[in-house]
């Protein structure tokens, strides 16, 4: 897996402790080491978890290591981006983008 530099890593055994129960809205990419534009987004990630530091939490699961909750949430591209905030996915969004339009399409949940 490509790691974002200032996103951490989760995995199925402690998701619900880091994403579910976690304060602040959370950011989840799931990811995989075979995935082109995963790979692409690595940089967007970095930069937006430096600039939303404090309001945004941003992690990546692998999914090939982590069935159980690629499962549970119905992931079946990668990247898939699933905020979680309060315990529940609020929005979700597959595919790299740009930072710019990232930050767009969060600016509704943060």
């Amino acid at each position: 897996m490509i790691h974002a530099e200032g996103v951490d890593v989760v995995t199925d055994a402690d998701f619900d402790t880091e994403v579910l129960r976690g304060g602040l809205p959370v950011l989840v990419e799931f990811t995989a080491e075979w995935c082109g534009p995963c790979r692409q987004l690595a940089p967007v990630l970095s930069a937006v978890a430096e600039q939303e530091a404090g309001r945004l939490r941003i992690v990546q699961l692998d999914v090939d290591r982590n069935p159980e909750v690629t499962v549970r949430y119905g992931v079946l591209s990668m990247p898939t981006l699933m905020v979680f905030r309060d315990g529940e996915p609020v929005k979700s969004m597959v595919g790299a983008r740009p930072k710019r339009r990232l930050l767009q399409e969060l600016a509704d949940v943060l």
